[in-house]
């Protein structure tokens, strides 16, 4: 049985050890050989599912939390899944937003631009307080992953629900 596990990083020369293998199993935090300092791991579905709640979303949708890094870091990220017809609310981000596309078929807008349709492995940035929704389109689910930074404590600030009219702009129909 492996005891210990020794972790080389050449960018940077980190070396940090973990403790014994079952520790790293059952631990989230493992020791670094330089400062002390700890590396957490979350373990998938330790977090539990909610429901997007109605005040930011229309339709039924399932928020996965991801990781919410610890300060100074300000970075937290989130599995969310539009069931057909889902969709934000319009918000802005203080420093932004990425999604990155992880299946179904959704579709995006900024406020002023056209619906865009969006698919698996593709990458949307929304710059800081750009005004914006996203979700599933009209008859298929859509997942993506969320990376936003929190200012001040905020991540989002959100906004008034999309009306169907807005949700309704079908690219396909253009």
């Amino acid at each position: 049985m492996i005891t210990r596990r020794r972790i080389l990083a050449s960018a940077g020369g980190l070396v940090a050890t973990a403790g014994a293998a079952s520790a790293v199993a059952n631990n989230s935090d493992v020791s670094n050989q330089a400062g002390n300092r700890t590396m957490q791991i979350t373990r998938s579905g330790s977090q539990p599912s909610r429901e997007g709640p109605a005040e930011w979303f229309t339709g039924t949708v399932r928020i996965d939390p991801m990781f919410t890094a610890p300060p100074p870091a300000r970075v937290a990220g989130a599995s969310v899944t539009f069931e057909p017809g889902a969709r934000t609310a319009w918000h802005t981000h203080p420093l932004g937003q990425t999604l990155i596309v992880t299946s179904g078929l959704g579709w995006v807008q900024r406020e002023g631009g056209p619906v865009e349709e969006i698919r698996p492995g593709d990458v949307v940035w929304f710059p800081p307080g750009l005004k914006h929704w996203h979700g599933a389109t009209a008859t298929t689910a859509m997942t993506h992953i969320a990376i936003q930074e929190h200012l001040d404590g905020k991540a989002v600030d959100w906004m008034e629900h999309v009306t169907d009219e807005q949700y309704r702009t079908d690219p396909s129909r253009r």
